[in-house]
């Protein structure tokens, strides 16, 4: 049996999409967590492209998260059966991170000037467009984001919920029913649902 390690940093963000669809699978992996401060300068170096998440597999090193979110919801069935679900599965994950770049690009500012204007930009016109939009999909699909089923792209919006509400400051799904019935669905889902309730609680 395969056996798989997972390194990332000691919070959700890219990550816990990752751990969402092992668990998922009840795929055995160790979930090796660096600590930033202490640790990240010296893994640093040593990563694919100089970052994280990465997963190692029978000595086959995968980078990048959505390349790895997408060959492991192949592996455990959230994927399409043909290439147009496919490609409904690929555009609603898309459209959830295009709505995190959106976020980190004012989370992750370092002119404090610059931040601010980004902050204001966000909260009157970026964020609710997006959540509109995403609780639309997720309401034409019956509580999902792609095909009416459980797919890859509600592991995604759920594993990244969290980081993506920290980043918005304030709760994404508070006022978007279709998409609290979207994460309600993922983590009651079997695998997922404990590994939620066993998780660090980091985001």
């Amino acid at each position: 049996m395969t056996k798989y390690t997972l390194t990332y940093f000691d919070v959700e963000a890219l990550g816990e999409p990752i751990r969402m669809l092992l668990s998922y699978g009840n795929l055995d992996f160790t979930d090796n967590r660096i600590d930033y401060e202490k640790d990240w300068a010296k893994f640093k170096t040593a990563m694919p492209m100089g970052q994280v998440p990465i997963l190692e597999a029978d000595g086959k090193v995968m980078y990048q998260s959505l390349a790895i979110s997408r060959y492991l919801a192949r592996l455990v069935g959230l994927y399409g059966e043909n290439p147009l679900e496919d490609y409904e599965i690929d555009n609603a994950v898309d459209n959830i991170n295009d709505f995190r770049a959106k976020l980190a690009g004012a989370q992750y500012e370092q002119n404090a000037v610059a931040k601010e204007e980004k902050f204001k930009l966000l909260k009157a016109e970026t964020i609710p467009y997006f959540l509109e939009k995403l609780d639309a999909i997720a309401a034409e699909n019956d509580g999902h984001f792609a095909l009416k089923k459980f797919t890859l792209a509600d592991v995604y919006f759920t594993g990244m919920s969290n980081y993506l509400s920290l980043m918005a400051q304030q709760d994404i799904t508070a006022n978007y029913q279709n998409l609290k019935k979207v994460v309600e669905n993922t983590i009651a889902t079997p695998g997922i649902k404990e590994w939620v309730e066993k998780r660090p609680k980091k985001v």
